[in-house]
């Protein structure tokens, strides 16, 4: 996955979410208009054709990000690189917020089914497919984009959209950890299909998404057991984290940016025993929200949710 600033351009703000372009995708994009099929009078509509496949990309990724910001998540960047589009979402981590962020980007796709189709009707019934064909194939065209799209993103294949809907709802009966262990483990079972279909169609691209998914499910499998050795940790009376709710561990799991050593943070107040450091605020190693010391004290724990 490409960084959101590194190697890109920011493109424009909108609604406190920066929008980003891979440099890479100016190279993808000359080779496929300039290889692409001759159904239009000039490439100009080539052209057009392929802008209005990232405008799709770009409406499905601010999905995902207004969705998360919905349920109190962050959502801030989002890159569009050859691949499609990534929004750089971050939902409260439980179940439901995290399965509404992820829905809400195939969502778009779907009520784009109804217009895109009507439009092509009218075009067609109008006689503008017969008085301007270049505009009556540019909307047969953005039409089969939509829903190749759609279809794509919601197979069960972690990490695409369905793969991780799979292990939202799988969250709800497993857990946060295990969810996501039985999502990549599924999730590489179906890289190594599409890896088997790009040696059988000699294709680069799912060459490239196979490798692009391993890469991911990988990552994913790790944090998944990191996730389960954090769960399985003694935890501190006392204490819950404001985001998630659940009691920190019992452990030098804090590392001093100082001194580099290791301390409990609740045991020492937030200030390093090594090196008198003191820390405003102190990082969730469930969820990753940071918080004043403060904002932790409670009367009575929440139970935990993972």
């Amino acid at each position: 996955m490409p960084s959101a600033q590194q190697g890109s351009i920011r493109l424009f703000r909108f609604s406190g979410i920066d929008v980003f372009l891979h440099w890479s995708w100016f190279l993808v994009a000359a080779f496929e208009i300039s290889t692409r099929g001759r159904s239009y009078s000039s490439v100009t509509w080539n052209v057009l054709e392929y802008l209005a496949l990232f405008v799709i990309v770009l409406l499905h990724e601010f999905g995902h990000a207004l969705a998360c910001r919905q349920v109190g998540g962050t959502a801030n960047r989002i890159m569009l690189w050859p691949l499609g589009g990534v929004a750089y979402v971050d939902p409260p981590p439980r179940p439901g917020a995290t399965l509404w962020s992820i829905v809400a980007g195939p969502l778009v796709n779907v009520v784009l089914l109804p217009v895109l189709w009507a439009l092509v009707s009218v075009s067609r019934s109008s006689g503008l497919a017969a008085a301007n064909p270049d505009v009556y194939e540019l909307l047969l065209a953005v039409q089969w984009i939509n829903g190749r799209l759609l279809i794509f993103n919601i197979l069960p294949v972690y990490p695409l959209d369905g793969g991780q809907i799979l292990r939202s709802l799988l969250w709800f009966v497993l857990g946060r950890a295990r969810s996501l262990t039985v999502a990549t483990i599924l999730g590489l079972l179906g890289a190594v299909g599409f890896a088997g279909l790009a040696i059988w169609q000699q294709s680069v691209w799912l060459g490239i998404i196979a490798f692009y998914m391993v890469s991911n499910c990988w990552g994913g499998f790790r944090h998944a057991q990191a996730l389960s050795r954090v769960a399985k940790l003694p935890r501190r009376d006392g204490f819950a984290c404001p985001s998630c709710k659940t009691a920190p561990p019992i452990g030098d799991f804090w590392k001093c940016g100082r001194c580099g050593q290791g301390f409990d943070t609740f045991q020492s107040h937030a200030v390093c025993p090594h090196c008198g450091a003191q820390y405003p605020v102190t990082k969730c190693l469930d969820c990753g929200a940071v918080h004043p010391m403060s904002e932790w004290a409670v009367s009575a724990l929440a139970p935990s949710n993972l």
